[in-house]
């Protein structure tokens, strides 16, 4: 069992980092957040053309352990759009027209999936609104429209429509989504320990920086200590595929993305809590992410009811 990135995973991590470091994702979610989803678009024909959007489909697809890489560095740069949901289509839309349109980016695909998923992602502009359920997906009509602690993640009721194919994986699906957005937790976890530690190195307190301090150095460690944990998890999960691990890892990279959440307002101090800093589009996201894909008490439930 591989738990960690192979060197071919790691060299299509680093195309992607150097992707989206040389792309403006700031100025792309705030386009997104105020309705203008054109440039964010044109980033995603991007990752069409990488290889990202189509990593479980073509003729040789990569697998789930390929995913968590890419939605973990999805995460790091907290790219805006229904990352996890496209992730979870694409099994569901096998042999369907719409499948290589979003293999090549050319469009975004977005679902709900009660109980766990019960509102969708950007639904309203979203080109296809998927509905799932235990026996097949349906068409799902965009409904009233919610807004979210993350500016560029609106949440759309979703009703469902026609039944557009029974017997398809739903449940491997659901549980790529629930991979694809504990890898975006780990990779928004790790940003944020990175920001923390650069922002201890120069802000002064009492005349010295904020990381000469050992309280600092023990919160900033503890982070460390979580996401190194998480990882491991997380890849194992990727690999199995099974209920309990996947859960484990949901909570894992949770609840580490969440500590570096809070130790990151800590060390940044007041200017932290401003939604115009760049640190509020991880901590928003953290916070949504927490919460999709199921609760950390809805997959501790179901990793209880998994043991034998």
């Amino acid at each position: 069992m591989r738990l960690v990135p192979s060197a071919e995973q790691r060299g299509f991590a680093d195309a992607l980092h150097d992707l989206l470091s040389d792309a403006d994702v700031a100025g792309i979610s705030a386009a997104w957040a105020d309705g203008d989803t054109q440039p964010g678009r044109r980033l995603w024909a991007a990752f069409g053309e990488i290889g990202v959007t189509g990593l479980l489909t073509g003729p040789e697809p990569g697998g789930p352990d390929d995913l968590v890489v890419a939605a973990e560095e999805l995460g790091h740069h907290a790219v805006p759009g229904p990352v996890a949901e496209s992730i979870a289509a694409a099994p569901l839309l096998a042999g369907d027209r719409w499948l290589p349109e979003l293999a090549a980016g050319r469009i975004i695909v977005t679902l709900a999936a009660p109980p766990w998923l019960p509102l969708a992602v950007d639904g309203d502009t979203a080109d296809l609104v998927l509905f799932v359920t235990g026996d097949g997906i349906r068409s799902g009509r965009p409904g009233a429209v919610h807004a979210s602690p993350h500016p560029a993640r609106r949440l759309a009721e979703v009703r469902p429509g026609d039944i557009l194919a029974t017997g398809r994986p739903v449940r491997h699906a659901l549980e790529l989504g629930v991979l694809a957005c504990s890898a975006q937790l780990l990779g928004a976890g790790r940003a944020l320990l990175e920001m923390s530690i650069a922002y201890a190195t120069t802000r002064s307190q009492f005349g010295r920086p904020v990381g000469a301090f050992q309280a600092v150095q023990h919160r900033l460690a503890d982070v460390s200590v979580a996401l190194t944990f998480a990882r491991p998890l997380l890849h194992a999960a990727a690999v199995t595929v099974c209920p309990e691990d996947v859960s484990a890892a949901k909570v894992a990279c949770g609840e580490a993305a969440v500590l570096a959440a809070r130790a990151a307002l800590q060390v940044h101090g007041a200017i932290g809590f401003t939604a115009e800093f760049e640190l509020s589009r991880w901590l928003t996201l953290v916070q949504v992410l927490h919460r999709s894909w199921g609760t950390a008490d809805q997959h501790r439930d179901r990793i209880l009811q998994e043991l034998p």
